[in-house]
């Protein structure tokens, strides 16, 4: 039985402002929009159609070249909806958000969104995206999608570390639920999903170049070009990233602590943590009538590990390639009633390590290693997904959505090599200082060859059953050939209370499926593999209100409560309190709220706000730790003069705990500001140039590292530090 305690003081919140957006809202009349100028469309537009309308400040101004559109999302049903009244609470970034705020990469855009921080762990200094609280390492609980398609690995089963980051030049828009989204795309979708829509023909129209320079010898070009040939819509687009990483310093690692206790001086600490990027995005699509067909490659290269998966500092270089394909039949009239969608795609991830990669440096446990312990592993995964899915709006009040699904993953190719371990050659223990073997294919490989299946159906109903009114049920079932089956259910009550005002009344269940890594991985140096893992799940519940107060100032309010069971834990074996093992033995519950708006202010200025918090508590009614309970955001945009733009960022970090049993003082608030300097319509219109600071005032801001593990030693003492001040410019030419 699902229980969530929403506290008092939240409940009177919710109540107080149920109460004062309800008695100020006045009604108004619909009208039809007949005018082509956007100036007469927006005046004949009632307050309803303005509440769905997203007037910015270069919409008004043509800053952006942006047009007035609607503001839709399709990631929490499968179908576009207005932002207002998706049965979910979501965030849309479009392609001119992204432009304003001079964001670089995916992670600085994401920051903007209340309830999501992006933090970062030690191990290649990957992301991890904390939605309301849930935070874990490998950050498997937060989903990520390129136009609807998992990003998914088997290993971890997240993003992989080797991500590298995501270049923003060719994304159209970024969709995001906060909240449970697995009734709707199955497995992992837990505390959130991310998807990246990329740009079509439309989107790009013409060709764009551009080229970036800043600081840390970061280097970055692109292309962009959309037109038709013979009768198809075509987009291709290129990116190219290069850097050497803010080199911030690590004062200390879990060397150190060993050189303490053996006397030696082996740690590179402190030193500079290695972060160094070169990554090359291409992608294709290629549309005409029905049909569409996407590919992209992604090659990460020259990726440094951070501190490496021994928290260790050190010079190795990781790469990455991933190859993506897609094809895609959607017929809106498909028959008289039916909406159809039919989508074949593909994903392969070659991942690869140096055959000497270190986990500890040369000398290590008082210069047993002498030129280091190494261990390399390299994985090589293939993904096929058929998705088959339809709307059916025959019935009267009722839009019906049905499908299935079909996933095949591939863990096809492992290499292992390393220094220690067990000698294949004569099943003995290498013993220390040993030459790098090979592992691969044998009986000590730890990470076997394995693949997984999995079938799902899903059926939705959208039941308009009054005026104003529409209740929204669904529910999916996935079975899986390694870990069994599951069900996860979605109910949402949506209430157009005035013309301008919106309530949301959100309950779903989610799941997060074992990775391979937590099923299989047997090597000493991780705990026991546990391949009757149970999958984690989360119930959310959830209060959202949306009200457009005036055309120019649009407010909203939502909270949160939830519950994880079966978390993931790695706890000592009953047999054995030395051994940890992995095990379903956790629990979080959380609640919480989020505050946020947007106001034109006049006809030069506009203001975007957002204000987050939340509480967690895990199994033994402790604080979770790691994810910040407060988040706030600010931003400004400014027209100081006529194409002259001016985009200001606020981002306050706060109050974050550190775990249960980890006696350091809690990390430090920490407060960050951004500026974006842009002129457009420059010689008319093909040049676009820009420059940016990024953290002004130089704050020394850090990310939670790991508490002490099962020997007493914290990893990282002194946390993950972050890029201090930093400068960019750009230009761009539009033919």
């Amino acid at each position: 039985m699902f229980k969530i305690h929403l506290n008092k003081r939240l409940m009177l919140y919710c109540c107080i402002g149920v109460g004062l957006l309800t008695t100020t809202v006045p009604n108004y009349a619909i009208t039809d929009p007949d005018s082509d100028s956007v100036y007469d469309y927006l005046s004949s537009l009632s307050l309803e159609e303005l509440g769905e309308v997203e007037v910015t400040l270069s919409d008004v101004f043509d800053i952006f070249d942006a047009v007035v559109a609607v503001k839709e999302v399709s990631v929490a049903t499968g179908t576009n909806q207005s932002t207002a009244r998706a049965p979910a609470v979501t965030s849309v970034i479009t392609a001119s958000d992204i432009e304003a705020i001079g964001a670089t990469d995916l992670d600085e855009v994401l920051e903007t969104v209340p309830g999501l921080h992006v933090s970062r762990r030690d191990f290649g200094y990957a992301p991890i995206y904390s939605f309301r609280g849930i935070y874990t390492q490998n950050n498997p609980q937060a989903l990520v999608l390129i136009n609807g398609i998992p990003m998914t690995g088997l290993f971890f089963g997240n993003r992989s570390h080797v991500w590298g980051g995501m270049p923003i030049n060719s994304i159209a828009r970024i969709e995001i639920v906060r909240g449970p989204g697995s009734a709707v795309f199955g497995a992992d979708a837990f505390a959130g999903v991310i998807n990246i829509i990329t740009k079509t023909k439309n989107d790009i129209d013409g060709t764009e170049i551009g080229a970036r320079v800043g600081s840390f010898d970061t280097y970055d070009a692109y292309l962009l070009h959309g037109d038709q040939w013979k009768g198809f819509d075509v987009a291709f687009s290129m990116e190219y990233h290069d850097t050497q990483g803010h080199g911030e310093i690590i004062e200390e690692d879990i060397q150190t602590s060993y050189d303490k206790m053996f006397g030696t001086h082996a740690s590179l600490a402190p030193s500079a943590v290695n972060v160094q990027q070169r990554n090359f995005d291409a992608r294709l699509d290629i549309s005409r009538e029905n049909w569409r067909l996407r590919t992209a490659y992604q090659g990460r290269h020259n990726q440094g590990t951070g501190l490496g998966e021994g928290s260790a500092l050190n010079p190795n270089r990781l790469t990455e390639d991933r190859l993506h394909a897609d094809l895609t039949y959607h017929n809106r009239k498909f028959t008289e009633n039916w909406d159809v969608t039919t989508q074949l795609s593909f994903f392969n991830n070659e991942s690869g390590a140096p055959v000497e990669s270190w986990v500890l440096p040369p000398g290590a446990f008082g210069g047993a290693y002498p030129r280091g312990l190494f261990y390399s592993a390299s994985f090589s995964e293939r993904h096929t997904y058929l998705n088959l899915s339809g709307f059916y709006s025959g019935f009267k009040k009722h839009t019906i959505r049905l499908g299935t699904g079909y996933h095949y993953g591939d863990f096809y190719e492992v290499k292992e090599l390393g220094n220690s371990g067990i000698n294949p050659s004569t099943g003995l223990p290498l013993p220390p200082g040993s030459q790098v073997v090979d592992f691969t294919d044998t009986p000590y490989a730890s990470m076997p060859e394995k693949a997984r299946q999995n079938w799902h159906f899903f059926l939705q109903d959208a039941w308009a059953f009054a005026p104003n009114w529409e209740l929204t049920t669904g529910i999916r079932y996935d079975e899986y050939s390694d870990f069994g089956s599951t069900t996860n259910p979605r109910i949402a009550l949506v209430w157009q209370m005035t013309p301008d005002l919106f309530s949301k009344l959100l309950y779903g269940r989610a799941f997060r499926a074992p990775s391979f890594r937590e099923l299989y991985l047997n090597n000493a140096a991780v705990p026991l593999p546990n391949p009757n893992l149970e999958p984690e799940t989360i119930d959310t519940l959830e209060l959202a209100i949306d009200y457009s107060v005036r055309k120019n100032l649009h407010l909203a309010l939502n909270l949160f409560a939830y519950e994880w069971r079966d978390a993931v834990r790695f706890l000592p074996e009953p047999t054995d309190p030395n051994i940890l093992s992995v095990q379903n033995a956790g629990k979080q519950t959380g609640q919480g709220f989020e505050v946020e708006t947007r106001w034109l202010v006049n006809k030069n200025f506009s203001v975007l706000a957002n204000y987050a918090y939340q509480h967690a508590v895990d199994e033994n009614d402790k604080n979770s730790g790691f994810a910040p309970h407060q988040t706030g955001y600010l931003r400004t945009d400014w027209l100081v003069y006529p194409n002259w733009y001016l985009n200001t960022q606020l981002n306050w970090i706060a109050d974050r705990k550190r775990a249960f049993g980890d006696p350091r003082t809690a990390l430090d608030d920490y407060t960050t500001v951004n500026l974006t300097l842009r002129r457009k319509e420059i010689r008319e219109g093909h040049w676009n140039f820009a420059m940016g600071v990024r953290n002004l005032f130089d704050i020394d801001s850090r990310e939670p590292s790991v508490g002490p593990g099962q020997d007493g030693i914290i990893t990282i003492p002194h946390d993950l530090p972050l890029a201090g001040r930093n400068y960019f410019m750009e230009l761009r030419y539009r033919f």
